[in-house]
């Protein structure tokens, strides 16, 4: 194939990827128009067609999903080897993307990397929070956190906190007039704050943890959200139960502006990994990145 149309076969990379026209237009800098053109000559040339399109979405044909699996690993290389030419600057530079959930962002993530940002002015980060568990190779991102226990077995995994402990609360207000729930099965009884997840648009159900036993307890109430500190705000406001991670309600238990509830069934999790698809190469900027999110956890 002409060198020339090196650019459109990463065009058709970026459309097949984004499945959008729009989307993958806005990343390469192109008018819509002007790359659905190169797509229609570019399966001209081929001689076959590369791409369904309809109002709606884009998907790619079984000859396009073939080229696909051949063209993205060899343009991954290729950005790979161009990332490796930074560590002939004076300082590292380049983007590094990593999905996250808030409360893994704000308390582990952000901490470590706001120094990092300020040594290296010429890196830049871009955080996503996502409670789904995101394809990161397929949303191209750099980088993912998730808990311990909920990593594919495919990806690289660096631990980046201790163990996370789960704890139940509630504002004092909450239980006026209301008894305190003394075992799980009690908490049906009771208004609970819902986490909605994405996958399948479910909500979380409760894990409790005493003794070696787990419980699962689905709870009900008025408020359903979908993130941490929203939780804890509704939680701090008196309309009901809630878990969250220990450390994000410590202070407010100890100030009194929430009461713990059935502490001896709060469980503990596996601890926050950032994960990350195996390369042959890391880049310079990456590199840094790990290097200073990682911590060593004893035991």
């Amino acid at each position: 194939m002409a060198r020339e149309n090196l650019a459109d076969l990463q065009a058709f990379v970026a459309v097949a990827q984004a499945r959008s026209f729009t989307r993958a237009a806005a990343q390469l800098g192109l008018s819509r128009s002007a790359l659905s053109h190169a797509m229609t000559g570019l399966e001209a040339r081929l001689g076959m067609r590369l791409l369904t399109r309809t109002t709606r979405s884009v998907s790619v044909t079984d000859a396009g999903a073939r080229l696909l699996a051949v063209l993205s690993p060899r343009f991954e290389d290729i950005a790979a080897e161009l990332a490796q030419l930074s560590a002939l600057r004076d300082k590292p530079a380049g983007t590094v993307r990593i999905t996250a959930h808030d409360h893994a962002i704000k308390t582990v993530l952000w901490p470590r990397l706001a120094p990092l940002l300020r040594e290296y002015p010429d890196i830049r980060v871009e955080l996503s929070v996502d409670y789904g568990l995101t394809d990161i190779v397929a949303e191209r991102f750099d980088a993912g956190v998730r808990s311990g226990d909920s990593l594919n077995k495919d990806m690289i995994a660096v631990r980046i906190s201790p163990d996370l402990r789960v704890a139940i609360v509630a504002a004092p207000s909450y239980f006026e007039g209301r008894a305190a729930p003394n075992s799980p099965k009690d908490l049906v009884h009771h208004r609970c704050i819902n986490l909605r997840l994405p996958t399948a648009g479910g909500l979380y159900a409760w894990e409790l943890q005493k003794d070696g036993e787990t419980v699962e307890v689905r709870v009900d109430g008025q408020v359903t959200v979908n993130n941490t500190y929203l939780k804890l705000d509704a939680a701090l406001d008196g309309l009901g139960l809630c878990t969250l991670p220990h450390d994000l309600v410590e202070a407010h238990l100890q100030a009194g502006r929430l009461v713990p509830v059935l502490p001896d069934w709060w469980p503990t999790f596996p601890g926050y990994h950032l994960y990350f698809p195996h390369r042959r190469q890391m880049s310079p900027a990456f590199a840094l990145v790990l290097e200073a999110v990682r911590v060593q956890v004893r035991g």
